[in-house]
């Protein structure tokens, strides 16, 4: 009897301490729904569906609001007002990196995507000037690009015109691109290295998809330049330069099959510009206005990491009358900014005319943020475009896409996983022109 009464005891004073913790933080920051004891907002939020319950929210609570995952509280950032004010009017104050057990047990604190405070800085410091000496904003880079551009060209014909699944394919060339910058090689869409490399990428991609997973904390904190270190930082890289390139290429295909009046516009582009004779290089863009505006509204459309990587205060700051403590992990919606229909009529429509003015000029927009903003704004976003732009533009030149179905009979639909949006499975013909 007497351990089931101290039982109920301990339980009872950790359910008060939790309500006392949680009422005695809310005071100052941020609006939101009333949190349950220990668990916070949890149920109210549909896992299944994350954006579609922050906007519900910030239609009762306003643009800056604040929700308790668990018994610490996170402040979310809704729509362009509050994300700009924030990455980039207040960009050093909200650029930490907000807690995330499971990858500080997977990187513990190392690399360049989960590390924070000088650690962080050293390391974007030192990865940006490693790149720039391998080439990155170079003619040499463009230059990878494009041989890996033929290569995929070479790879994609061997399908003989047979329905394929370009998922791995697809997921081969970025991957290549960044092999050759870190390894000063390519290799082989076959070779065994290679393709255990991809498959270990894959699976880091499927663990970092459930975003609201806990681990057990670690608090060792290494030496920046080490073995371990540069080994978490070399993943990083292949991380985010190879998953997110490639389900975009994927999701491109998807939406030129869906739209191919699209696709007739910007190979008839590629056509006047180009040419057939020749292989696309990035001085061509800025004579592409319509290729670039369906770039740009492909990125925009997808919408690939919905919430962004959580950011943090590096100290305690008042935003928007409210106080936020040093160290409270800050959601921001780019989904938000993204499909914010201020910027973009009927957002959830594909339409390259987002990007156009009246003349059919190119025409650049503030909300265009699918690398976020500020001062942890991807470190790889020219090396991204510079691929989106010259693999595209070089299978467009190379081929013709066929749908195995109507188009108006292809799903579009986003597959959520929990960190981005995903292309449905699909398959297609790659026809040589």
């Amino acid at each position: 009897m007497v351990p089931v009464v101290a039982l109920v005891l301990g339980l009872s004073c950790l359910l008060l301490f939790s309500i006392w913790r949680q009422n005695s933080g809310r005071r100052k920051l941020p609006p939101g729904p009333t949190p349950f004891p220990i668990i916070g907002n949890i149920l109210q939020v549909d896992m299944k569906d994350i954006t579609k319950s922050l906007t519900k929210f910030s239609e009762v609570y306003g643009p800056v609001f604040t929700l308790y995952l668990g018994m610490k509280p996170t402040v979310v950032l809704h729509g362009y007002e509050a994300v700009k004010e924030a990455l980039i009017d207040h960009g050093e104050e909200f650029s930490g990196r907000g807690r995330l057990p499971w990858a500080e047990k997977a990187n513990r604190g190392l690399g360049i995507a989960f590390s924070n405070g000088h650690r962080w800085r050293e390391m974007r410091r030192f990865s940006l000037m490693t790149l720039r000496n391998f080439g990155m904003g170079k003619r040499s880079i463009e230059e990878r690009v494009q041989e890996e551009a033929c290569c995929l060209v070479e790879e994609l014909r061997k399908t003989k015109g047979s329905p394929c699944d370009p998922t791995f394919i697809l997921g081969c060339a970025p991957c290549n691109v960044i092999c050759s910058i870190v390894f000063q090689n390519r290799f082989d869409y076959k070779d065994q290295n290679f393709l255990n490399m991809m498959e270990k990428s894959r699976e880091n991609v499927k663990i970092l998809s459930s975003p609201w997973m806990q681990e057990q904390e670690n608090h060792k904190e290494p030496s920046e330049f080490t073995n371990e270190g540069l080994t978490i930082l070399a993943s990083d890289l292949f991380g985010a330069g190879t998953e997110t390139t490639s389900t975009t290429l994927r999701y491109s295909l998807l939406l030129l099959l869906k739209h191919p009046q699209v696709t007739a516009k910007v190979k008839e582009e590629i056509d006047h510009v180009i040419g057939r004779h020749r292989s696309p290089c990035m001085q061509d863009r800025s004579q592409m206005p319509y290729t670039d505006a369906v770039l740009h509204e492909i990125q925009r459309y997808i919408d690939l990491l919905t919430m962004n990587l959580p950011h943090a205060v590096t100290h305690d700051i008042k935003f928007r009358d409210y106080i936020i403590p040093k160290g409270t992990s800050i959601l921001t919606s780019l989904t938000s900014v993204l499909h914010d229909p201020k910027e973009f009529p009927n957002p959830d429509k594909f339409d390259p005319g987002h990007f156009l003015d009246e003349s059919g000029n190119f025409k650049k927009s503030n909300y265009f943020m699918p690398f976020s903003a500020g001062k942890r704004i991807c470190a790889g976003e020219g090396l991204a475009r510079m691929e989106l732009f010259l693999f595209l533009t070089t299978i467009l030149q190379n081929f013709n896409l066929k749908p195995l179905v109507d188009p108006h009979d292809l799903d579009i639909t986003p597959v959520l996983n929990g960190l981005a949006s995903l292309p449905p499975s699909y398959q297609l013909r790659f026809i040589p022109v």
